[in-house]
């Protein structure tokens, strides 16, 4: 698709073209800020499988496509629920094998951004002396432990294997429709995970002209000829925070926590949050009262302007 063209699509388009059973999705990638739980659910109600998931400090979307049976394989530094704890959903899939069992390869965060740098580089790995002397070389055959070859003294260097996902899901402020987009605040290991990827889908709050973005080009984070499909879709990220937008929805993370003890717990909460609703307009409109509202963001932090003049 050339990049001049539109790669405008609904959330149902992107997941039923781009996100096929087996996949490997690297989601959740600016950490606790913009992760696309719209298109989380939308896998979701799509029952999608044997999918491996990809990510930092993964917060409960993770959980969710675990406890849905999405989920063969987890590769992340964290999975959990960061302002509640544990994710009940990894551990009884891990432990259990409740609805599925679950294998999981572990990474620090820095030997997962490592990973993924090697795979946009083109490169087969990155040495690093990260990890040395911790038990994770001994558990992931991923990251390869062996004698410095340019070090006299023979001492130990870690290979950290390159880790190339099918596809990123990345929430970001705006884009236009070719796939250029600005995104601000916490990055996390956006940008590394989505030169990697084989495609990236982008899901947006706004859709605004070329001329926007380009305006201020050192905020595009990836080229739009590797963006694969861009969905418009305001709201998309809560319960998380999208700096400029709205805030985080603290309690729903502690709704969750609470619901999902059991997997009953999570089959009835799937209920009421995913299935039953059959978009992100469904879903926000099922928010208490003025919820919504209230996480819009309430105190404008203008970063100074910035000249590109010649």
């Amino acid at each position: 698709m050339a990049a001049s063209q539109s790669k405008l699509i609904t959330m149902t388009e992107a997941v039923e073209r781009l996100v096929p059973n087996g996949s490997s999705v690297a989601i959740g990638l600016a950490l606790e800020g913009n992760i696309p739980f719209a298109a989380g659910h939308e896998i979701i109600r799509q029952r999608r499988r044997d999918l491996t998931l990809i990510g930092p400090i993964s917060d409960m979307l993770f959980d969710q496509l675990i406890s849905a049976g999405c989920v063969a394989e987890v590769i992340a530094a964290w999975v959990g629920n960061v302002s509640a704890g544990l994710a009940h959903g990894l551990r009884r899939a891990v432990e259990k094998g409740i609805p599925r069992s679950l294998s999981t390869r572990d990474h620090s965060n820095f030997s997962m951004s490592l990973a993924l740098k090697a795979a946009a580089l083109g490169a087969p790995f990155i040495p690093t002396r990260s990890l040395l002397g911790s038990d994770l070389p001994h558990t992931n055959p991923d990251l390869i432990e062996i004698t410095n070859p340019l070090n006299e003294h023979g001492e130990p260097l870690l290979l950290v294997r390159a880790l190339r996902p099918d596809v990123a899901v990345v929430h970001v402020q705006r884009a236009d429709e070719t796939g250029n987009a600005h995104l601000w605040g916490t990055l996390g290991i956006t940008e590394d995970a989505s030169l990697a990827a084989r495609q990236v889908i982008l899901v947006a709050e706004e859709i605004v002209r070329r001329e926007v973005i380009l305006s201020d080009p050192n905020r595009i984070f990836i080229p739009a000829f590797k963006v694969s499909a861009v969905v418009h879709e305001p709201g998309g990220a809560h319960p998380s925070p999208v700096q400029g937008y709205y805030n985080r929805h603290h309690a729903f993370y502690h709704d969750y926590h609470a619901a999902t003890r059991s997997h009953d717990g999570f089959e009835q909460w799937a209920q009421e949050w995913v299935y039953s609703l059959p978009n992100r307009t469904a879903y926000l409109e099922h928010l208490a009262g003025d919820t919504w509202q209230s996480l819009q963001k309430k105190h404008p932090a203008l970063a100074a302007s910035i000249d590109y003049g010649y």
